[in-house]
């Protein structure tokens, strides 16, 4: 199968509902190092292992933008799930990019 995202400018990162990280495509592994295999709860501080657990738990997501070496970033957390009618969730999805200074808006109907 074609890995769509592994050449793709935004980081994606994959992880089960244990914390596993399941998948990173090319950006998330130059961002975060390669972590596939090890649990991402022992990268983040107590709380974010809360916000993580309630999107989990929830099945909510997560929308938010940070600052980190100079560059502005939009980050998007979603649960992923196991099955068609979206009532296991499997774990979290999140998408990491870099915004341009300025971002347009568009009202569209």
């Amino acid at each position: 199968m074609t890995d769509f995202f592994k050449g793709t400018n935004l980081a994606i990162t994959v992880s089960s509902k244990d914390g596993e990280v399941l998948y990173q495509n090319d950006s998330s592994i130059e961002v975060n190092g390669d972590v596939r295999g090890k649990n991402m709860l022992d990268c983040h501080n107590e709380r974010s292992k809360q916000i993580i657990h309630h999107l989990i738990d929830d099945a909510a997501s997560n929308t938010y933008t940070i600052s980190k070496k100079g560059k502005k970033k939009l980050i998007y957390q979603t649960p992923w799930y196991e099955d068609d009618a979206k009532t296991i969730v499997g774990g979290l999805v999140e998408f990491s990019i870099v915004l341009p200074e300025e971002v347009p808006h568009y009202e569209r109907s």
